[in-house]
């Protein structure tokens, strides 16, 4: 290995902080080649106290910071990672290893909360009602929190910290992150374009580490809330210790998203959906479809019969080659998933399409092929578990009513499809199903910016959904002033106030 071309990153508490002295260093690698690109700190409890004091110092001038200042700032921003925009995507590809059309997709979907962040002034206006009583009016407001935290995942460096912070510090917080260890560098690239938009020292910061650097901000009574995006138990437990804090927690957790595809639905056109939906970015995503729900055995066979060819032809390559599909993030993820493939052969399951025998698995890398299963049963773990691979379940199902009680039974419910012709069958499924988010003849239905991301059930942890209206609520608290101005004396009232 040779230790000069490998990169030393830094956290970014109020600027870059090198490691401290006998810190503990993790690699970073190119999911492409297997090797090792650069070491990234581990950050201790001091040093994530450290981050917390430069956010709590700075809190106080930035929450007194008039809105439209900062909407700027997030105008300013925008403009910034629009500029950076292929840097950005390359440094995904580069830790990640999903496509650079992927990448660049991510980096605008992140842009777009900026965007929507951008226009704070309106979104903190709150309600005003005159003459609530005689010469009585009364009013709320949103004010900010204080300090705040975001703990974000690998498979998405951009997207997910811009999910979190824009709406964060536009409603006048404090912020620090702690991306995932294994794609460390978008998240210091953010921090520095922040700065570049005028946002002041302090008000933004980056520590990496694992859970000694998370159990940290959870244990901190400084830190008023915190989001995460991650696996179920990892939600769970941030959820039960930060809230047993005091903090808000927002976190959302794990997914097994189904696509129902009903007997009059375009074959066609759901096959190549859930080839993009089932297989892009290597299926590491929370809205991945990973289950086709088919009403009837011809359907099953119909889709069976036009998927298995389209993923033994993925077209399998290093994500700055902008294939079909790039590899996934490490080793130890890679063997997870192909252990999902061995257990779904033991537990019965057919295989119809192997992606351990796919030809990208020679290359250097962490390179899988696409895994098409048929015949797969509600008591399989291949069907209760996430696998977070490139991997899709076939189920089938006698009807409707069984394709939607498949659905509601599972402990997951963050996004579902169907896809039909009929407007009736899709409003139906639309109004009844247990899931947060829903698509109709879309496979991957994530909102907008300014509306909410988030799931059901075991998917998310807290009561809000993440950006939207809901981020807002989420990282501000109301106050309501009621106000008089009398003239004169009015007397002492011993009695419960009442608006005359």
């Amino acid at each position: 290995m040779d230790t000069h071309q490998i990169r030393q990153l830094t956290h970014h508490i109020r600027g870059p902080v090198a490691a401290a002295p006998g810190a503990r260093l993790s690699p970073v690698f190119d999911p492409s080649s297997g090797a090792v690109t650069a070491q990234v700190p581990l950050a201790d409890a001091a040093q994530v106290r450290a981050a917390v004091d430069a956010a709590q110092a700075a809190f106080p001038a930035w929450a007194a910071t008039p809105p439209l200042q900062r909407a700027r700032v997030m105008f300013r921003l925008r403009g910034l990672i629009e500029r950076d925009a292929d840097e950005l995507a390359r440094t995904i590809t580069s830790e990640h290893g999903k496509t650079l059309s992927d990448a660049r997709g991510e980096v605008t979907r992140g842009m777009e909360v900026v965007e929507f962040a951008a226009g704070i002034p309106h979104l903190l206006k709150g309600e005003h009602s005159p003459e609530v009583g005689r010469g009585v009016d009364s009013w709320s407001e949103r004010a900010p929190l204080g300090v705040v935290a975001g703990v974000t995942p690998f498979n998405f460096p951009v997207m997910v910290p811009l999910w979190m912070a824009p709406v964060a510090l536009a409603c006048g917080n404090s912020f620090v992150l702690k991306p995932s260890e294994k794609v460390p560098s978008a998240a210091l690239h953010l921090a520095r374009l922040l700065q570049e938009a005028g946002l002041p020292q302090g008000v933004f910061n980056v520590v990496h580490g694992g859970r000694e650097a998370v159990d940290a901000l959870l244990d901190d009574p400084r830190v008023q809330a915190l989001s995460f995006v991650g696996s179920t138990p990892v939600a769970r437990y941030l959820y039960e210790r930060g809230s047993a804090a005091g903090k808000r927690v927002q976190a959302l957790g794990g997914a097994k998203n189904h696509a129902v595809v009903l007997p009059d639905a375009d074959i066609g056109l759901a096959a190549d959906a859930l080839l993009g939906a089932g297989y892009g970015s290597a299926g590491e995503r929370c809205m991945a479809i990973s289950v086709a729900v088919c009403v009837g055995d011809a359907t099953a066979d119909a889709l069976v019969a036009a998927l298995a060819p389209k993923v033994a032809g993925l077209r399998i390559a290093p994500g700055l080659e902008d294939p079909d599909m790039g590899p996934l993030v490490d080793a130890a993820h890679r063997e997870r998933v192909r252990g999902y493939i061995d257990l779904g052969v033991q537990e019965g399951a057919k295989l119809v399409v192997d992606g351990r025998a796919h030809p990208c698995t020679s290359r250097d890398g962490f390179f899988l092929g696409g895994s098409l299963f048929d015949h797969v049963t509600p008591q399989m773990r291949i069907y209760r578990e996430e696998i977070f691979g490139p991997v899709l379940c076939v189920v089938r199902v006698p009807d409707f009513e069984s394709a939607l009680a498949l659905v509601d039974g599972h402990e997951y419910g963050n996004g579902t499809a169907v896809f039909t012709r009929s407007g009736g069958a899709a409003r139906e499924y639309a109004r009844r199903v247990q899931a947060g988010m829903v698509g109709i003849n879309v496979p991957i239905p994530v909102p907008m910016a300014f509306h909410c991301f988030g799931g059901w059930k075991a998917s998310l942890f807290g009561p809000l959904h993440m950006h939207g209206p809901d981020g807002v609520r989420f990282y501000t608290r109301l106050k309501t002033v009621t106000a008089r101005w009398p003239e004169g004396a009015a007397g002492a009232e011993f009695v419960m106030p009442t608006m005359r």
